[in-house]
């Protein structure tokens, strides 16, 4: 009986290994950009229930990689990864729930999904399901829920989640308003590179909500937010230089060029 269950062992270790090289040739076929051969890897062990592998075929399907894009065979191996407690598949299910990629458009079924990411931690997952408590899409509009997973994630050190959430107190939204704490938040996610709290930090140096009010800084944040493509951020930065002295737009513009993310 002792030997029967050595070999037993031996036997799922030696299938373990196998199964772990595969995955192995897989990703480092994806690495290279060999995208065929890494889902010819993939297939079969996401057909033997590998979340990982699952996870990897979903992403080659959705995005057309080493196979023809097909947004309901992603779903599907995304549905089997999401069904094993993955928080990313859950998510990224979620999302294509609520814009009718590979399922039906379905708002209520994008929560359900949502909620299964933020409940297991995951920071995306919190900031959808707090986007939904929001704007009320797919769930009863509540703007204290919405401010608790906001909150769930930006404790996780979330850029995203740091900017919305200082939005919320810049607007009293689920919260007492409060312009200090909006731009510390903002502060927090454009010093992290978010553009949109680039833009949002900006608009508080111009308007001196929360902060004094700054012509060099307005310019420096939105002249950062606008090299990303921030609308808001292009447009005001352009006013606000038609106030400044050409020494002072020759400053802030240097500093945006020098300046890194923390």
């Amino acid at each position: 009986m002792f030997r029967k269950l050595v070999l037993l062992i031996i036997v799922l270790l030696c299938l373990a290994t196998i199964s772990y090289a595969d995955f192995a040739s897989g990703v480092a076929a994806l690495d290279r950009g060999d995208f065929a051969t890494a889902e010819k890897e993939f297939k079969p062990l996401a057909k033997k229930g590998d979340v990982n592998a699952q996870l990897q075929l979903g992403y080659l399907y959705y995005h057309g990689k080493g196979v023809k894009q097909d947004y309901k065979e992603a779903a599907k191996w995304l549905k089997k990864a999401a069904g094993q407690g993955s928080a990313y598949a859950q998510y990224n299910l979620g999302k294509m729930y609520a814009t009718g990629k590979g399922v039906k458009q379905d708002d209520k079924e994008a929560v359900i999904y949502y909620r299964q990411a933020a409940g297991a931690g995951d920071a995306d997952g919190c900031i959808a399901l707090g986007l939904a408590y929001a704007n009320g899409k797919g769930v009863a509009k509540d703007e204290t829920e919405a401010v608790k997973w906001m909150r769930k994630a930006a404790d996780q050190g979330n850029r995203r989640a740091r900017g919305l959430l200082g939005k919320m107190y810049a607007v009293g939204s689920g919260v007492p308003q409060d312009d200090k704490e909006a731009v510390k938040l903002f502060r927090m996610a454009a010093e992290a590179g978010d553009s949109d709290a680039q833009a949002s930090l900006g608009l508080a140096y111009l308007a001196g909500r929360g902060v004094a009010k700054d012509l060099q800084q307005a310019y420096f944040w939105l002249e950062l937010a606008a090299v990303k493509g921030e609308d808001i951020a292009i447009k005001t930065r352009d006013l606000v230089a038609k106030e400044m002295t050409p020494a002072q737009i020759a400053e802030a513009k240097r500093l945006a060029q020098e300046w890194k993310p923390k």
